[in-house]
């Protein structure tokens, strides 16, 4: 690559994509990589701003910026992702399905560490949808060294792509609604409604539901005789606070799941609880925020375990880092910092 004076560039070969802006018109390609001079380019490229032209002139051991994104997108997708075609020396990474997008952020620092490369991602632990965009690669100079790049791959380690995106696994969920207000029909279940939309939302779809009021024998019996149906997940909604009627943790506990945590650092949703049973069928205890809170603790892990991806006590812990919402009139979520340091 040699720099030229544009009237001097007839003839001469562009090495790099030339972006023309036109305000409220267009921000696009005006002439593109490989394109050879011509006399009619000249008084365009001068309108451009290009005064001086980088031209091509192959040097071995170097990389051409379109070529090195392709070496970071390498590094980047997985199969349920693809790139498109690079343009302006950047290639973007685009969903294939829905599911849950997930950044390996120590490796993805390691690589930006390095100076002349960028990957810019969504936030890991993102619920995303076919066709949604997910990273974009390039590097910042037009060329870089091979050796450089290599060197970039090997800090990549070879632990597979830093991205991920895990298609939705769960389908079905037993539903427990406790309380004898609600069993009773002193009131209307305001809790299930909520819970199925969200559900639906992952291609989940509530196949059992119990009312079993407030004796934790009950309630116990209620989650076995879901697990005794096969279902992929069990919600049990309300009775997580200390008051003493709310009886919900410890019937969990009397089922035999293990619980990973009873509580999370997260506002709305400390008095969540999570547990496996022996076969990694999770078990829920909702508490009541997750009626009528916008956000809560159970949209951020939901995504989670929609996709099958087990949430230890540290991934519930280290949720407190953005773990609190505040409460905005109107709700926005996802797009907002809720979650987001987790």
């Amino acid at each position: 690559m040699k720099l030229i004076d544009t009237r001097e560039a007839v003839g001469h070969v562009l090495c790099h994509d030339m972006t023309q802006i036109i305000p409220g018109v267009t921000k696009d390609a005006r002439f593109r990589k490989g394109h050879i001079v011509t006399e009619e380019d000249i008084p365009v490229l001068l309108s451009m701003g290009k005064e001086h032209l980088y031209v091509w002139e192959k040097r071995s051991g170097w990389l051409h910026e379109d070529d090195a994104a392709e070496r970071l997108c390498t590094l980047c997708r997985n199969e349920n992702m693809h790139p498109t075609p690079v343009k302006e020396g950047k290639i973007e990474l685009i969903a294939n399905c829905d599911g849950l997008f997930q950044v390996d952020v120590d490796r993805l620092n390691a690589i930006n560490g390095e100076d002349d490369v960028m990957i810019a991602t969504r936030h890991t632990n993102t619920a995303v949808h076919r066709g949604d965009k997910l990273a974009g690669t390039r590097i910042i100079p037009l060329i870089i060294e091979e050796t450089k790049l290599r060197a970039i791959e090997a800090r990549a380690g070879d632990g597979g792509p830093i991205l991920s995106l895990t298609p939705w696994k769960l389908k079905t969920c037993g539903l427990i609604t406790t309380g004898s207000e609600v069993a009773q029909g002193r009131i209307a279940d305001a809790f299930t409604p909520v819970v199925v939309k969200k559900l639906s939302q992952y291609g989940i779809a509530v196949e059992e539901q119990f009312l079993p009021g407030d004796h934790r024998a009950d309630i116990t019996a209620a989650a076995l005789a879901c697990k005794a149906k096969g279902v992929d997940l069990i919600i049990c909604t309300g009775g997580m606070s200390v008051d003493p009627d709310d009886r919900t943790p410890g019937a969990i506990r009397d089922t035999g799941a293990e619980i990973v945590s009873y509580g999370a650092p997260v506002l709305p949703g400390a008095m969540f609880l999570l547990g496996y049973f022996w076969d990694r069928v999770p078990i829920l205890g909702l508490p009541g925020c997750a009626m009528y809170a916008k956000a809560t603790i159970f949209d951020l892990v939901l995504p989670r375990l929609a996709a099958g991806i087990p949430i230890s006590r540290g991934d519930l812990k280290g949720m407190g880092h953005g773990g609190l919402c505040l409460g905005c009139q109107e709700c926005h979520y996802p797009i907002c910092p809720f979650g987001k340091g987790a």
